[in-house]
């Protein structure tokens, strides 16, 4: 088999598992895996191998030098025949592929198309980095020598200016230190009137006469078209420096950046309607919606929390393997489910868990109370994304809008989603537009889009 083939071959496997993950999804057994064991069934296809070549190890018949003669029987190669043999006591593992919620996370990545990729939240430990932060104070031997050097450098440049230009201001007639001292700083010179008293008293003593006396220029005027100001930088690129003036206050020492290791830990509860109307199909529509998106999130994050809530007209928190079976023949208030979310969630504060709340039903709801309730503590509960997922494989009851009047509330929100179910078929398509709305979302944005201050709670 040539490399082409087998690159096909290869191909061609991963597509097939795939289909299998999808197929598993919508119609396998969800009760044969675990939430740390994912066992999907696989259709069995032979992968690539490389054989050697037996040209050389002669014939399968009876003659001399191993080579046939015609007339010979042909043997059957030992075990090759339908002889009677022990029954098989190994089960049939080799038809299930097993995987960790991380690699499921991956096939249905790539199966769907998803791209999540978690924020991690959670301070879980503090480690020093490279030694790029600096302060004020610190060991000697922390010094920043050229950050010390560049900050001195800095003064220098922005105090120094050329003294013989400066100096033949007093050459100007009629001009005294307070002159030159103005016309210095209109000039943009940082000269001080003490450094220009002092070269006039030097010039004086020098020349024997008055300062005032000396009057090589007319004007300032006459001076700035006369004589060329020669920039700082040209001077030292000519003379070089003599000495930079440090002060104490250039100092600055280096310390180890901190870096925050956040654990990408996330909770996610999940709301499910257990009134009469939810009926057994209606139930598992639920659980193969649900499920897949546990295992998803469960290998995403490096740590996962899940809460289970069910109602009626009232609500309570129960366990994983009631949550999906338990049926009660109370009517619908589903704002009573979302009290029990609230509550719940107070134990994982927004500014340290990524949270997530996916609630299912047949959309029948009491009244107004979708609108007036449940809306509204949607907007409240700040979360990295809110679901509903309308299960309902026939005509729905007249009062079955909840999913309809969800969606239009937050039509514009990137953090809502709103899927329907009717099949078994339909479920992969209810998963990806429930994961890819957070995957497009920035996941820090409470529902209608205001984003949660600091990462923090909005209220």
């Amino acid at each position: 088999m040539g490399l082409t083939e087998d690159r096909e071959r290869f191909r061609e496997v991963g597509e097939t598992r795939r289909e299998d993950l999808a197929e598993f999804i919508s119609h396998g057994d969800l009760g044969g895996s675990d939430p740390d064991r994912i066992r999907i069934p696989v259709k069995i296809v032979d992968l690539p191998a490389f054989e050697y070549d037996r040209r050389d190890a002669g014939g399968v018949g009876k003659g001399g030098d191993g080579q046939p003669q015609p007339g010979d029987p042909v043997d059957p190669e030992p075990g090759d025949g339908d002889e009677a043999g022990d029954p098989g006591e190994e089960g049939g593992d080799h038809e299930y592929y097993e995987m960790d919620p991380e690699e499921f996370a991956r096939e249905l990545d790539e199966a769907l198309g998803l791209d999540l990729e978690p924020k991690g939240k959670q301070v879980v430990e503090e480690v020093e980095g490279d030694f790029t932060d600096t302060a004020r104070a610190g060991p000697r031997g922390a010094l920043d020598v050229d950050e010390f050097f560049k900050r001195g450098l800095k003064r220098h440049l922005a105090t120094d200016f050329d003294e013989a230009y400066v100096r033949e201001g007093l050459f100007v007639a009629g001009a005294d230190v307070d002159d030159v001292f103005a016309w210095a700083r209109s000039e943009g010179i940082p000269v001080s009137r003490a450094w220009i008293a002092d070269a006039a008293a030097t010039l004086a003593d020098e020349r024997g006469e008055p300062v005032a006396a000396l009057d090589r220029w007319e004007s300032f005027d006459a001076l700035d078209e006369g004589v060329d100001r020669e920039p700082v930088t040209h001077r030292i690129r000519r003379e070089g420096l003599d000495s930079v003036p440090f002060r104490r206050e250039d100092e600055r020492f280096r310390h180890p950046e901190v870096i925050e290791k956040r654990e990408r830990n996330v909770v996610v509860v999940n709301v499910r309607d257990a009134s009469g109307s939810m009926r057994e199909t209606k139930r598992e529509l639920v659980e193969r919606v649900f499920t897949p998106m546990d295992w998803y999130l469960t290998g995403k994050y490096d740590a996962a929390e899940f809460r289970y809530v069910v109602h009626d007209a009232e609500a309570w928190e129960v366990d994983r393997e009631e949550f999906f079976g338990i049926q009660s023949g109370g009517g619908t208030r589903i704002s009573s489910a979302y009290d029990l979310v609230e509550e719940l969630l107070e134990e994982y504060p927004y500014s340290e868990w990524n949270r997530y709340v996916f609630a299912a039903g047949d959309s029948e709801n009491a009244g107004s109370d979708t609108r007036d309730n449940v809306i509204p503590q949607m907007e409240s509960i700040d979360a990295n994304l809110h679901a509903y997922v309308e299960t309902r494989p026939g005509d729905g009851a007249a009062n079955a809008r909840h999913a309809d009047e969800v969606e239009s509330a937050f039509a514009d929100a990137d953090d809502v989603a709103v899927a329907r179910v009717s099949e078994p078929d339909d479920v992969t398509d209810a998963i990806y537009e429930i994961l890819s709305t957070e995957a497009s979302g920035d996941g820090n944005a409470a529902p209608g889009g205001s984003a949660a201050a600091d990462g923090g709670e909005r209220r």
